[in-house]
């Protein structure tokens, strides 16, 4: 887990909503034990992916990572062709639009009947996780092809 220390527009310290807090467990005591800084953490993460593509659900790397980084005023060092939406491998896997709109990330494994330990919402671990088991059930059952994550 990487935890990024929020900032404002002007470099400050933010500090987190209670209600964020509530929502994810994350305190300002973790982020004052296991905090780093934005470009450490995409420095990580990168050398972790080892250039691999990111898939989220959604546009996470323009709703977060692309604002993140010109809020702290450094350049996004991961190129915007290195993520894309895991909705699309789910579509090409035969998920119903329908379903895919009210299914959360934190639930795919369980609309699909993938067994696992318990997922928290809102956690981006257990998000995660969730789309990765679906996303090896859907490989093991042959209703996703791999060459699929290389040609959307």
């Amino acid at each position: 887990r990487a935890y990024v220390q929020p900032i404002d527009r002007f470099g400050r310290g933010y500090a987190l909503d209670p209600f964020f807090t509530q929502l994810t467990g994350i305190t300002e005591e973790t982020l004052e034990t296991e905090g780093v800084g934005l470009a450490e953490a995409l420095a990580d993460i990168d050398r972790f992916s080892d250039g691999a593509r990111f898939w989220s659900w959604g546009k996470d790397e323009l709703n977060m990572v692309a604002i993140s980084c010109y809020v702290a005023g450094i350049p996004v060092s991961i190129p915007a062709n290195r993520f894309d939406n895991a909705v699309k491998l789910l579509l090409a896997a035969g998920m119903p639009i329908e379903d895919l709109a009210r299914t959360p990330s934190n639930k795919l494994a369980d609309y699909y009947g993938v067994d696992h330990a318990p997922l928290r919402a809102h956690d981006a671990v257990d998000d995660a996780l969730s789309l990765t088991y679906t996303l090896q059930h859907l490989l093991k059952s042959e209703k996703l092809q791999a060459d699929v994550f290389e040609c959307l």
